[in-house]
């Protein structure tokens, strides 16, 4: 096929610029590899477009319909190593009817090897490249040509002696299947997928590998017979975080440093034994740029935060479950005050992400190094700012509290339902309530919502008396959506993350009513009297603005029923 007609039908679904698309056809044909994929992985055309176009013009058969489960007899007559290294996927429709689906008709390399090693007639067909690679992780399962080829090539013990080769790599060329190749697909996976956690989990009759995307637990395919590499797996993860692979019955805590296409990615490592095995659990921390407009925040609260971290003193606490974004939303704070002329001291546990220019210390309770110890020498130190992982103890935050009496601005969190329970959380530490009133400027509450994705978001209908239920206005009940699922979001209907925020300021009112000792109920009364927005409100200003989905916001907001009769 002559790049000049590649050119012409890439032109015509193009979604990048004709420079772009030129550049990329002459560096597929100087370096001998696929014209087409080369166009899809870019993003530069329309996929299902441009190979329909393709596809007429030769007139090659166009695969429209879903593609179907493989079966186990299916999988074993079609190598993985074949399906996976030339991206094809068979289709049998009868006993003597096999279809073999690619995304690129004209190499020629994979029609040939298909020709030697499959002795039965094939029908080639055009799809997606993303109908077909999704298709394929879910026939064959992450990893599985690297599999495949170490059961083949090796016995599991002499795969295990190779644990120790590339320790911080993801990106290896070894032609060699390996251990090491099959624990870093599944990382590359995983880090394709969006993905902010991995759980190795063993099972008594298998191994199960889950990645949490966008706050959700999905199950990754993984080849049947994984269970007899479990050892090797979880010895090769723990030595590239540095662990003790000869300690099998205690936990342990490790770190990863990884670097993958430019990128460098930090990776947690937690361990603990189980009946069947060593769990591993491991959260993947990209170094982020932390930009205050990707908090996504309305310009009221957008204005409101603005005002509380120009404060030249005084502690503004974030609160929410784990995982809720409050971290992200701190280094986003110490950011935008990263400047020369602030001195910021933290004190972590531990330090997630490594920020430039700002003094971070880890915890380190084995050599006695607390968040108290640890705050008593920051204060001697002239910090400006100082941000404390977690309030946990009464000690942490009467000093944190000496320290926003005395001058300096101290970020920190809790973990609370919601704002309103960090007043009453403070107080049950020990601290007296004049203190609260006096050092905490706000309370922050904070919670992640699913983002659909736009591609694919249809109108929704809900019950009239579910609505009213859980408190949406019902003069909205046209804006709201659902999600559908398309190849974009990979079939799940979201895209990414947004931050729900409830922002109590603690006015002059709220302050001598805080010093009476005042219950809680009355505190969120009079805070919402003064223009505080509860969370589940604000989910629903992003229903209706078409962000997430009423479920979404159910979803995180369970624990604030407090608007349900509003």
């Amino acid at each position: 096929m002559s790049a000049a007609l590649l050119k012409d039908l890439a032109l015509g679904t193009r979604l990048g610029d004709e420079a772009q698309i030129t550049e990329t056809l002459q560096t597929s044909l100087a370096q001998q590899t696929s014209t087409i994929g080369g166009l899809m992985e870019k993003q530069l055309v329309n996929e299902h477009d441009f190979l329909h176009q393709v596809c007429a013009h030769f007139g090659l058969p166009w695969w429209e319909a879903a593609l179907p489960p493989m079966d186990d007899k299916l999988r074993s007559q079609f190598p993985a190593r074949l399906a996976l290294r030339y991206h094809l996927y068979p289709v049998r429709l009868n006993e003597n009817d096999l279809h073999v689906l690619t995304y690129d008709p004209f190499n020629l390399t994979a029609r040939q090897v298909i020709a030697f090693e499959i002795e039965e007639p094939v029908t080639w067909c055009v799809a997606t490249r993303r109908s077909i690679l999704a298709a394929l992780r879910t026939g064959y399962g992450v990893g599985a040509e690297t599999f495949d080829a170490i059961l083949e090539g090796r016995s599991v013990d002499d795969a295990t002696l190779d644990l120790k080769q590339e320790v911080n790599v993801v990106d290896e060329d070894d032609p060699e299947a390996t251990v090491v190749s099959f624990v870093n697909q599944i990382m590359r996976e995983a880090l394709d997928e969006r993905a902010t956690d991995i759980h190795v989990e063993p099972l008594e009759n298998d191994l199960r590998i889950r990645y949490r995307i966008d706050g959700v637990l999905h199950e990754v395919p993984v080849p049947s017979r994984i269970k007899m590499l479990q050892a090797s797996v979880v010895s090769r993860i723990k030595i590239m975080a540095h662990l003790d692979i000869a300690e099998r019955r205690m936990p342990q805590d490790g770190r990863i440093n990884l670097e993958m296409e430019g990128q460098p990615i930090d990776v947690r490592v937690a361990t603990f034994p189980t009946v069947c095995g060593e769990n591993i659990s491991l959260r993947l921390l990209a170094r982020n740029r932390f930009d205050f407009s990707l908090l996504g925040l309305t310009p009221e609260a957008e204005k409101k935060i603005r005002e509380l971290i120009a404060q030249p003193n005084g502690i503004i606490l974030l609160t929410g479950p784990t995982g809720c974004g409050k971290s992200t939303s701190l280094y986003t704070f110490l950011s935008m005050l990263n400047t020369m002329e602030r001195r910021i001291v933290t004190v972590e546990d531990p330090v997630e992400h490594k920020l430039p220019g700002v003094m971070q210390i880890a915890i380190k309770p084995e050599i006695n190094l607390t968040f108290a110890i640890a705050l008593r020498s920051i204060l001697r130190g002239d910090p400006n700012v100082i941000m404390i992982g977690e309030m946990r103890d009464f000690e942490t935050s009467e000093i944190a509290i000496r320290a926003a009496l005395t001058g300096h601005l101290v970020f920190s969190t809790l973990h609370t339902n919601d704002a309103i329970g960090g007043i009453t959380r403070l107080v049950d530490m020990g601290v007296q309530p004049f203190l609260v009133s006096s050092s905490v400027r706000a309370f922050l509450a904070q919670r992640l919502v699913r983002v659909l994705c736009p591609n694919c978001k249809r109108p929704a209908e809900h019950p009239p008396q579910f609505l009213e239920q859980i408190g949406f206005p019902m003069a909205y009940t046209d804006r709201i959506f659902q999600p559908k699922g398309c190849e974009l979001c990979r079939h799940t209907g979201y895209q990414g993350r947004a931050a729900l925020f409830e922002i109590c300021m603690v006015t002059p009112a709220l302050q001598e009513m805080i010093s009476q000792g005042k219950p809680s109920e009355a505190l969120r009364a009079k805070a919402l009297q003064e223009g505080m927005v509860p969370l589940r409100q604000d989910g629903w200003n992003r229903v209706i603005a078409g962000t997430t989905t009423v479920e979404e916001v159910v979803r995180v907001t369970a624990a604030d029923v407090s608007v349900l009769d509003e």
